[in-house]
């Protein structure tokens, strides 16, 4: 039906009638087919599986991919797991996830006292590899509430002071979550003489009390957890983006790594053990207490790393790795030489892409403390180039992902057993 008004032009312009009838018919073929690419319109669907839901035209048509290794279960697990809060120190519910999804891939598994979880294929096996990423997320503390109802904080691992202001946080209580914000004053009230930026002695939470015996009401004290309420997403279909991708990405993909194993059928020689390390993010704590129960004799660790191409970074400083690029292969002093050439073979046998950095001393990663455990272990390190780290939009690049579990796949596969690493026989 015509509007008045262009009913009045098109009686002034004949000549537009044709074209305006064109348009009619482009616009409804472009409903069409909006409608019928866009079924999350017409379909109820969860939070959950809103957040899976890939715009069609997102990505270039010259782009072709071979078939994905990661299916829709494998997504919606990594969703759940990324979305579940799992602060150092309080990880087991994030561990029960983990677990729930591997143990139809495993034989046994077991957990130690502060949580480390960790899956094991023939148990029974004398020679052990080590397969590990991290399950803990950088959090705060409630450290001091005034009498006024603010709350200041301590960090839990290296969290961030600077991305705080504004962000929405879950307080962690025996009561269940309670609500809070990071306040800051309104850019109309502050002296850009003198800007103040944001700093742990500055920074508070506002839950909406008017005392500290309302807050304590609620059921918050000293020492009760604080995360970001920040939740799990797909960016152009092309990044994966949440809170705590480091290091639960890593957790991720060791499990998707378990899977293909079984579903291809895989016969190992060796114990592989499928290790989701607690307390990285406060000292490597946790592979350091497994690794001594576990005494393995090879280990290939999985973290994230530093993507470059971002503006204030610095590639002088930290490198020149891309997202995108592939798994980036570490050169230092706890990975064994030996083994990364294992490594490096196999990517190139199989037509992996990868990048390579260097460290001067240590790694930063749980490879540390395997390596220098048990009168040393032969370990190396397998990173994920990662956008963001430490802030509620860590960003990693979906072609990468599958390609770190692809290359510790075939990584297991081509360990021998009783394998001998050493340098001088």
């Amino acid at each position: 039906m015509k509007s008045p008004f262009l009913s009045s032009v098109l009686i002034h312009n004949p000549e537009l009638s044709g074209l305006c009838h064109l348009c009619s018919i482009l616009s409804a073929m472009w409903v069409k087919y909006f409608v019928k690419n866009s079924f999350f319109l017409t379909t109820k669907k969860t939070k959950l599986e809103a957040c899976l839901i890939l715009n069609p035209m997102s990505k270039s048509k010259k782009e072709k991919h071979k078939p994905s290794i990661i299916n829709a279960n494998s997504l919606k697990f990594l969703a759940a797991y990324i979305n579940n809060p799992s602060p150092t120190g309080f990880e087991w519910e994030g561990q029960k996830i983990w677990l729930n999804y591997i143990k139809p891939y495993i034989d046994d598994h077991f957990v130690d006292n502060y949580g480390t979880t960790v899956g094991v294929i023939n148990p029974q096996a004398p020679y052990k590899v080590v397969i590990e990423a991290h399950a803990d997320e950088i959090s705060w503390f409630v450290h001091y509430i005034t009498k006024d109802g603010f709350i200041y904080l301590k960090r839990n691992g290296g969290s961030d002071h600077q991305i705080a202001p504004s962000k929405r946080v879950n307080i962690h209580t025996k009561k269940g979550i309670i609500k809070a914000v990071f306040g800051w004053p309104a850019i109309h009230v502050r002296d850009a003489a003198k800007e103040e930026t944001p700093t742990l002695k500055n920074i508070f939470l506002d839950c909406g009390c008017k005392s500290d015996k309302e807050i304590e009401e609620l059921g918050i004290h000293v020492g009760c957890v604080v995360t970001y309420e920040d939740e799990f997403m797909v960016l152009n279909d092309r990044y994966y983006v949440g809170r705590a991708l480091d290091n639960r990405v890593g957790g991720f993909m060791i499990a998707e790594v378990v899977r293909l194993l079984k579903e291809k059928k895989v016969k190992l020689p060796f114990g592989l053990y499928i290790v989701n390390s607690v307390q990285e993010e406060v000292g490597l704590r946790g592979a350091e207490m497994i690794t001594q129960r576990i005494k393995p004799n090879v280990a290939i660790v999985t973290d994230v790393t530093h993507d470059t191409q971002t503006p204030m970074m610095s590639k002088v400083v930290s490198g020149d790795i891309a997202c995108g690029k592939g798994p980036v292969l570490t050169y230092g002093p706890a990975v064994h030489n030996n083994l990364l050439d294992m490594i490096i073979s196999a990517a190139e046998k199989n037509k992996i892409p990868f990048q390579r950095a260097a460290v001067s001393r240590a790694t930063g990663t749980d490879t540390d403390a395997f390596a220098y455990s048990n009168g040393g272990v032969v370990s190396s390190l397998i990173s994920l180039p990662l956008r963001y780290m430490h802030t509620t939009v860590e960003s990693v690049h979906k072609d990468d992902v599958e390609s770190v579990i692809q290359l510790i796949f075939e990584c297991v596969k081509a360990i021998k057993n009783n394998q001998d690493f050493r340098y001088i026989k």
